[in-house]
């Protein structure tokens, strides 16, 4: 009597259920995922929330509402004009805003949620919102 081959085949009841197992690869990938990847995922399920438009997929020259979280605010004169400038995260890009003629926006500081709608335009590269409508939004626990 020859020996069957599949018989030395290991089946487990997590081969009829991929969802566990699923799950289970996730979990351990967040454990070794960085903080910026977490950050990411967080801020486009916020987005997909708000019902905003990802930076990602953003359209120049169309006007769109774009919510993320403040990364850097700086004064960068522009031309001699004062610049307000921020950088605003969604997690799928970053949407450069520059406020010109303010020097400062009381509020719009690092690590505060916002919202803002505008006209988009590319500016050295990069998805940029002049002069946009903003909405602050609460910080965690608020």
């Amino acid at each position: 009597m020859t020996p069957d081959p599949a018989a030395h085949v290991m089946h487990t009841p997590a081969d009829d259920e991929a969802g566990p197992l699923d799950r289970l690869r996730e979990r351990i990938g967040s454990l070794f995922s960085s903080r910026a990847e977490i950050e990411a995922v967080e801020e486009r399920a916020e987005t997909r929330r708000q019902g905003t438009t990802e930076v990602a997929d953003l359209v120049e020259r169309h006007p769109a509402v774009v919510s993320g979280v403040l990364r850097s605010v700086t004064l960068r004169p522009r031309t001699g004009v004062p610049a307000l400038e921020a950088a605003l995260f969604d997690g799928s890009g970053t949407l450069d805003l520059v406020w010109l003629g303010r020097r400062e926006i009381t509020g719009v500081d690092p690590g505060r949620r916002l919202r803002v709608s505008g006209f988009v335009c590319m500016a050295h590269g990069r998805p940029t919102m002049f002069n946009p409508r903003y909405e602050l939004k609460a910080h965690a626990g608020e």
